[in-house]
């Protein structure tokens, strides 16, 4: 990756993902959770080149579009490889799902489940229960899932309805890094499952989602920790009679395979007064980093200045946007010697940076990518 970096000709910045170690990523978690299905929730980085490594190594496949699914079957992917697991979908969208194959749904309320039994009759379902995602540097809002006792009602609907009500979901957020959020969610899950037998509904399956990182700037627990933090609450509330089990990475198998390199635009000042410099990139929230947004995700940097003196900066994009600033309040700290011009690399970008980057704001391209 350092000599493809090196030799890159490009004058734009760009992500460069080493497909290999996205394979490493995805045999260790296999590893350390043999009993549940991975399926990639390809929204973090929907490369061919990602799509068709995971294939071949047997990698079920999260989708949130028709589009989503289309480019897993244009690799190749079967459709009982494929979860359509946004519970926001047009009807249409659904119908096209379905008459291509997919038979595994996501819903989290009575009007998503009607559109799934009018034009996917038969399919498996599984509702997705709200989470506090307490811990997570990425928290998930109360855009997705419902209340458990609504859920619990929706599922017992759905069998009357004709479909499979197959399980519960939930997501603890992304980059969790406290390990008891999996104890309580399980825990919840698990009383839903007596709830749900007690209505003669026969619950097969849970689905962990994600929430399992990549390496940024905090130091978080080892992928031992968390594979042990879910393996225990599985055990600890369903004994020997485990259900399926459904894991959702995105960020944990793509993030740290990545790395985008960019070009210093501008150092500058506010004030005479003010020792913090103002250094301006030419990627910003628009083009690839809009996990900075509330300063959220903190990526480490290097640069080729590395090893001298350092002093406290601003980081921001090169955008006509007010809000196209990555990092104010966190203590960053770069080499006095950084000049205009010079290469920089953010690390850990693998996921969520060519599918956040727009189009051509302010008329910068989208983030460009390589796979090797």
């Amino acid at each position: 990756m350092q000599k493809f970096l090196a030799e890159a000709k490009d004058s734009e910045p760009f992500l460069v993902v080493d497909v290999d170690v996205v394979e490493h990523n995805y045999r260790e978690l296999r590893r350390l959770l043999p009993l549940a299905k991975v399926y990639y929730a390809i929204k973090a980085n929907p490369a061919p080149e990602i799509l068709r490594r995971l294939r071949s190594l047997g990698s079920c496949f999260d989708t949130a579009s028709a589009n989503e699914i289309q480019q897993c079957l244009n690799q190749g992917v079967t459709p009982d490889r494929i979860s359509f697991g946004n519970t926001i979908k047009k009807k249409r969208d659904i119908a096209w799902a379905y008459e291509k194959g997919v038979r595994l749904y996501a819903f989290d309320s009575l009007c998503e489940l009607e559109k799934l039994a009018e034009v996917a009759p038969g399919s498996q379902v599984f509702c997705r229960v709200l989470m506090q995602c307490e811990g997570a540097e990425w928290p998930l809002s109360r855009k997705f899932g419902c209340a458990p006792e609504m859920a619990a009602d929706l599922l017992v609907k759905a069998r009357q309805m004709g479909l499979d009500p197959y399980g519960i979901s939930f997501h603890v957020g992304s980059q969790q890094t406290d390990l008891s959020q999996w104890d309580k969610a399980v825990a919840q899950v698990a009383q839903m499952f007596t709830v749900l037998q007690q209505a003669d509904v026969d619950l097969r399956m849970i689905n962990l989602g994600g929430g399992f990182p990549a390496r940024y700037r905090s130091d978080i627990p080892m992928l031992e920790a968390y594979a042990q933090a879910v393996s225990q609450a599985m055990t600890k509330h369903f004994g020997n009679n485990l259900p399926d089990m459904i894991i959702e990475p995105g960020r944990s198998l793509v993030g740290d395979a990545g790395v985008i390199q960019a070009e210093v635009v501008l150092i500058s000042r506010k004030d005479y007064e003010e020792d913090r410099r103002w250094v301006y990139l030419d990627i910003g929230k628009f083009s690839g980093l809009a996990e900075t947004m509330d300063e959220a995700i903190k990526y480490r940097i290097v640069t080729p200045r590395d090893g001298g003196p350092t002093g406290p900066v601003s980081l921001a994009g090169p955008s006509c946007d007010s809000a196209d600033i990555l990092y104010e309040k966190t203590a960053y700290e770069m080499p006095l010697a950084l000049e205009v011009g010079d290469k920089i690399q953010i690390l850990s970008t693998g996921a969520y940076t060519t599918t956040y980057s727009s189009v051509g704001f302010n008329g910068f391209p989208p983030l460009k990518s390589y796979c090797i």
